[in-house]
């Protein structure tokens, strides 16, 4: 338990860190050994301090998140590529052009199709902007629900779930991480819920330490290691059950075969139960609610 501030007998941080500036320069004043551990940032990137980095990206989003009265969260995966309807018309008609101006060129044939695939896929651009949308419209609406969105942070359908709480002049969450290409929290976030994260382990626990139910949306490698892992971790008992929704069920069925999992004696034929298929926002909403008995 932390000590709350006003009882703590000790001298703060930020006075220590003041106090610790040297009266004198001379050579041992100037040497890093002198510095204060914690304001010594080559020490604290040193390959050995790791699991200090580790606790410390576990602490700081989870004390900002109680400083901001977080306490219940709707999870939303899926995947960064897609992207709203005219966004995805516009990369389609790119594809195309360009497929038409080499018609040998099997390669920008094959851009097309995957390019008309994404375009098709804008519906669930919409489904989890609106989705977010009730979700914060009811919190706020419902002195008993304390609902907030969170996402990964980035674009696609992450983006689609932070607009959607913006829509209605919501907070949302994003847990951005940093990748090997360039990118950025999208603009939809609540400024002082943007958070940025080294540690793949640990921001997948932000992700549920707080979730009342989670849907997942079409996506890739990163969203089908989030939904697992959350399958997982409820397979196991490490969390408590809640809502696993999953957008498009044609989708997740073309791409996993649940049921031959079961058939192989990989999974028990009641782990199919751990997830729900929907199609509408009213249907997720629903058995969000209804699980919450919201």
């Amino acid at each position: 338990m932390l000590i709350p501030p006003e009882k703590d007998p000790f001298p703060s941080a930020r006075h220590d860190a003041e106090a610790s500036k040297p009266s004198q320069d001379i050579p041992q004043t100037r040497s890093h050994a002198y510095r204060l551990s914690f304001l010594d940032e080559d020490f604290m990137l040193r390959e050995e301090l790791r699991p200090v980095r580790l606790q410390l990206e576990l602490l700081k989003p989870e004390l900002i998140q109680q400083e901001q009265n977080i306490r219940s969260t709707v999870v939303i995966f899926g995947s960064a590529r897609i992207c709203d309807r005219e966004t995805g018309e516009k990369k389609l008609a790119e594809a195309q052009a360009a497929s038409a101006a080499n018609p040998e060129d099997e390669k920008l044939q094959e851009q097309v199709d995957i390019a008309r695939s994404v375009a098709a896929k804008a519906v669930y651009y919409e489904q989890a902007r609106e989705f977010s949308q009730v979700v914060s419209q009811h919190s706020q609406e419902d002195s008993h629900l304390d609902l907030v969105v969170i996402t990964g942070g980035g674009p696609g359908i992450m983006e689609a779930g932070n607009l959607g709480a913006h829509d209605v002049s919501a907070k949302s969450i994003g847990l951005n991480i940093v990748l090997p290409h360039e990118q950025a929290p999208n603009s939809y976030i609540s400024p002082d819920l943007s958070f940025q994260f080294h540690y793949f382990a640990i921001r997948k626990m932000h992700f549920l330490m707080r979730a009342v139910a989670l849907v997942a949306f079409p996506g890739g490698f990163g969203t089908m290691d989030e939904l697992f892992e959350a399958l997982t971790l409820v397979q196991t008992g490490k969390i408590q059950p809640l809502p696993i929704i999953l957008f498009g069920e044609k989708y997740w069925r073309s791409i996993v075969n649940f049921e031959q999992l079961v058939t192989e004696g990989m999974i028990s034929p009641e782990d199919l139960e751990l997830f729900e298929f929907v199609e509408t926002v009213e249907e997720a909403w629903q058995k969000s609610a209804e699980a919450e008995d919201l």
